[in-house]
């Protein structure tokens, strides 16, 4: 098949054709970055997959202290501190206060998502990064005193703040600092990072399930003051990322910064670093002049709705069933300490999914797996609903577990992290700020969640797997007609891209010339189709 071709334009100051790609070696950065394998990357990039890890761990904090309070529910110890007194002797959170303290969590996370994008604009990925370690590192005493339900929601907002820059801000930042090739291992890895703070919630909360005193839920909350130090220290000592230093008009700490990124002396670092000048100045000719309502123009709505959309499907595609999997499994029957095993089962799983999409990433495509991993998670939420007609019975209740169990792994092998390797590539001309539009639909998700599992409301239990199916059955649709495919693709090829209103079908196959010998007007580029 014949491959499509687009070209990127540029005008420079002088209005003249010039041979600056050539001389400054920005093509030839690109061109290597862009054929690189994960080898050489490895070789030529040491210490920046190093650095990005170990910033992606913060992300831990996130999956810990989310998956937390939702595991909390299913601790009986925790129910009679904050719940309310049932005819039978027990004690349950109602709903609508389940829903309040998630959605406070949420609210916050989106007013972070906000604020971080403002202050990592001005101040950098570490002075950020640091600054939210600082805050949630205070927010946790309040959730660690809290003496009603009241006060353990005010923590939950006062929290949602630094969630939600670890949310965003270290994907960019791995993404920022490496180049293609380790790219979309790095920032998956932050899933990783998820699923690790949600197999530490398991572990420590069945470590405390035999507590009958107040430290059974205590000290699940102080477990979060072991990571802020020493992540806090790291951000001290890591560089910064040479593309915000150029965005910023400082090459030269731009040029030490790659030096440290690739392990010292390196004769890529001056191309590398050309190639970023360019990317950074067709960017801001483009974007010369616009504001944050410009995402919402014709010209860049595409953009700004792949960006939204694609976080928003990874939320209701019926992966938020995961997020209350030891409430799940109470709510279909096994016992207790059952359900906290289930849950440590499931979150190896995820691991595991993640880990294996790093090699299925590399000979298939994101779209095609974002494709067929939701028409997966379609059939095995059909088949848990189908299931959950049957008679109550203790074969019944572990099958649905063993279900949500296969469901958790296909979510995280073809779904969960292909997200995060997906969005940083597309958003790099979507201001940051406009992620916060794609959360705020999880307040619903959230309210729909409570309802449908908390026995004292609509008690669906697994039921409401038919709900999020039809919902998941939407996203495919979205997927099939309007998700590209970025990979192998550098950020400046996805620009022209876009800009060239490529189907989202033809990302793959159309062939993309940028850092070429001659470049001429860039007027001429808005008007330019593919040939």
């Amino acid at each position: 098949m014949e491959k499509e071709m687009v070209t990127a334009h540029l005008e420079n100051p002088s209005g003249e054709a010039t041979l600056q790609y050539a001389k400054d070696g920005a093509g030839n950065a690109a061109n290597s970055e862009r054929y690189m394998s994960l080898r050489e990357a490895i070789r030529l990039y040491p210490m920046a997959i190093v650095w990005s890890v170990g910033l992606s761990t913060a992300v831990v904090m996130e999956g810990y202290s989310v998956m937390l309070l939702s595991s909390f529910y299913a601790l009986p110890q925790f129910n009679r501190k904050y719940g309310q007194a049932q005819q039978d002797g027990s004690y349950v959170i109602p709903a609508s206060w389940k829903s309040g303290l998630s959605n406070g969590a949420l609210c916050g996370e989106i007013v972070g998502l906000f604020l971080t994008g403002l202050f990592q604009d001005h101040f950098g990925y570490r002075v950020t990064i640091f600054a939210a370690l600082c805050l949630i590192t205070g927010f946790i005493f309040i959730l660690f005193f809290a003496q009603n339900v009241q006060m353990l929601l005010a923590g939950e907002i006062l929290c949602g703040l630094p969630w939600g820059a670890f949310q965003t801000i270290t994907v960019a930042y791995a993404s920022e600092v490496c180049p293609v090739a380790p790219r979309a291992h790095l920032t998956t890895y932050v899933n990783v990072c998820w699923v690790i703070g949600q197999f530490i919630v398991s572990g420590v909360l069945k470590g405390v399930l035999d507590r009958q005193d107040q430290w059974a839920y205590r000290i699940p909350f102080a477990v979060q003051w072991i990571w802020p130090i020493p992540l806090m220290v790291m951000c001290i000592l890591a560089p910064e990322s040479p593309w915000w230093l150029v965005r910023h008009n400082r090459p030269e700490e731009a040029r030490k910064s790659l030096t440290r990124l690739m392990g010292g002396t390196n004769p890529m670092v001056g191309e590398t670093l050309a190639m970023i000048q360019q990317t950074d100045h067709i960017e801001k000719e483009a974007s010369e002049g616009t504001t944050y309502w410009e995402c919402f123009r014709r010209a860049n709505l595409r953009r700004t709705e792949t960006v939204c959309l694609t976080w928003l499907i990874q939320i209701i595609c019926g992966s938020q069933l995961m997020g209350y999997s030891t409430v799940f499994y109470i709510a279909a029957g096994p016992p207790k300490s059952s359900s906290f095993n289930m849950s440590l089962i499931q979150y190896a799983l995820d691991a595991a999914g993640t880990i294996l999409s790093w090699f299925l990433m590399m000979r298939a495509g994101r779209r095609a797996l974002y494709l067929y991993g939701n028409v997966t998670l379609f059939c095995l939420l059909m088949i848990i609903g189908f299931v959950s007609l049957a008679p109550p019975s203790e074969s019944v209740n572990w099958a649905i577990g063993a279900l949500l169990s296969v469901f958790t792994f296909a979510f995280d092998l073809m779904v969960g992290p292909i997200c995060y390797s997906r969005v940083r590539a597309i958003i790099d001309k979507t201001p940051r700020k406009v992620c916060g539009v794609s959360p705020k639909p999880v307040l619903v998700v959230n309210v729909l969640i409570n309802y449908q599992l908390t026995s004292t409301a609509w008690n669906w239990r697994a039921k409401s797997a038919f709900f999020w199916a039809g919902v998941c059955f939407c996203c495919i649709v979205w997927v099939f007609f309007r998700l590209p495919e970025p990979k192998g693709r550098t950020y400046a090829e996805l620009d022209v891209l876009f800009a060239n209103k490529v189907s989202a079908r033809k990302f793959a196959s159309t062939e993309v010339v940028i850092f070429q010998e001659f470049v001429v007007s860039g007027r001429d580029c808005q008007d330019e189709k593919p040939t």
